[in-house]
């Protein structure tokens, strides 16, 4: 990612989400009221107009992602099922005593504006870029404030989690917490992902679990985004947010083992993969 520029895929992303609304069989998939609530969030944030959020939610643009999804079978829904998955975890637990939730590289990810006033003894911290976050913010400002919502601004590139976390007098290091990195964890570094998952198990108290996506490994030792790999790692390349990370899911464990996290594939509650997309749930 440009660090001077918001995040280019947390924008698609969050259009992609509003025309996928409009797929029939979608709402089926979705977290309740997350379609109406990015629309709401994009236009007061200055990122879109509120032509642009009609033109996304006409046949036509579904018609122009489906046409696309041929490059990568299945990516299309796939966003519908990683919002959903996500929002599980976090359901999930805060029913097994999580009362804190952190977001890792949120960008315009709704579920802690969403979710908050329905669990306020629950605090939501969301992590991103200065530049993401603060559009972001302008967002959610428009739409109403939440008291258990802490937005931060920062960048992990330049600031330690564990240094970002411990400045805030909300976080709790011992509280039980349901972290998440959706999509985010294949534009890191090994060593940077590493190092980030071992913050996140030192930050957390016992019985927290972390949620995450992440990108298998071809037989080239490239990240695998199937028939197409090369023309797609090349693309992401010359967007400036290239794929970094991706890892065999026979090695998963062994890998989460050396962070403080054990690999818990049984509160997956859904498939393992969407698209090229694995998701994961580990525990401490």
């Amino acid at each position: 990612m440009r660090k001077d520029k918001p995040s280019r895929t947390a924008y698609k992303i969050a259009l992609n989400i509003i025309t996928l609304g409009t797929k029939p069989g979608m709402d089926q998939v979705f977290p309740p009221g997350i379609v109406e609530a990015t629309a709401k969030l994009l236009v007061p944030s200055g990122l879109v107009s509120a032509t642009v959020v009609r033109w996304c939610r006409s046949q036509r643009m579904v018609s122009v992602y489906e046409a696309f999804d041929w490059m990568i079978p299945g990516q299309f829904e796939a966003f519908a099922h990683r919002k959903a998955f996500c929002e599980r975890q976090v359901r999930e637990g805060i029913c097994k005593g999580a009362t804190q939730v952190l977001v890792l590289g949120a960008g315009y990810d709704t579920m802690g504006w969403r979710l908050s006033p329905e669990f306020n003894g629950v605090d939501f911290f969301e992590i991103d870029h200065p530049a993401t976050a603060h559009l972001k913010a302008k967002g959610v400002e428009a739409m109403g404030t939440r008291d258990n919502l802490h937005l931060i601004p920062v960048d992990l590139s330049e600031r330690r989690l564990a240094e970002v976390l411990t400045a805030n007098k909300s976080w709790d290091r011992a509280a039980q917490t349901v972290v998440l990195a959706e999509g985010l964890l294949m534009y890191l570094p090994d060593a940077t992902v590493r190092d980030l998952l071992g913050q996140c198990a030192a930050m957390t108290g016992a019985g927290s679990r972390i949620a995450f996506t992440h990108i298998g490994t071809n037989a080239n030792g490239r990240p695998d985004a199937g028939p197409w790999t090369s023309l797609i790692l090349w693309a992401l390349k010359v967007n400036g947010e290239p794929w970094l990370w991706s890892i065999r899911p026979e090695q998963l464990s062994k890998f989460l083992e050396k962070t403080g996290w054990r690999n818990a594939p049984d509160l997956l509650g859904t498939t393992n993969k969407h698209g090229v997309e694995f998701f994961s749930v580990a525990v401490k």
